[in-house]
């Protein structure tokens, strides 16, 4: 059975612009696992779709969020919304993951032997969840 050694962070490596990939969800406590129970729909045609063929899915609001309360107040991970386009709000929660989660990446070659190295990008201890079905909202929401 092949091997692969794994590395911790290397943090001297910057992040890639060009990497296709989307970036990690960045919530007031760290990063976090967007988990949506069911399908995305979209109407958007190939030329309105972001660079690499993505959907912009929305935007998502952290309403009980207080940069100044205390960092053991966990009161605002209890109603988070994602705003699909103008029309439509899902609300969910934050909740802390049983096992968290590394985040693994190839490690740059680091001379001219050929192995496969990894990294661990990031850990995961949150995911925000989206239980419900999308609710009409008007067209109020702030870009």
């Amino acid at each position: 059975m092949p091997s692969v050694s794994l590395h911790p962070p290397d943090s001297a490596r910057p992040s890639s612009a060009s990497n296709p990939l989307p970036q990690l969800l960045q919530t007031p406590s760290g990063l976090a696992i967007l988990e949506i129970q069911g399908t995305v729909n979209s109407t958007l045609s190939s030329e309105q779709l972001g660079p690499g063929g993505s959907i912009p899915l929305g935007k998502l609001s952290f309403p009980l969020y207080d940069a100044a309360s205390p960092a053991d107040d966990t009161s605002w991970q209890k109603r988070v919304y994602l705003y699909i386009g103008r029309h439509q709000r899902m609300t969910g929660e934050v909740r802390k993951l049983a096992k968290p989660i590394a985040v693994i990446r190839k490690r740059a070659a680091t001379g001219s032997v050929e192995t496969e190295d990894l990294e661990i990008a990031e850990i995961v201890y949150y995911k925000v969840l989206f239980a419900h079905r999308p609710e009409p909202v008007g067209g109020g929401m702030e870009e």
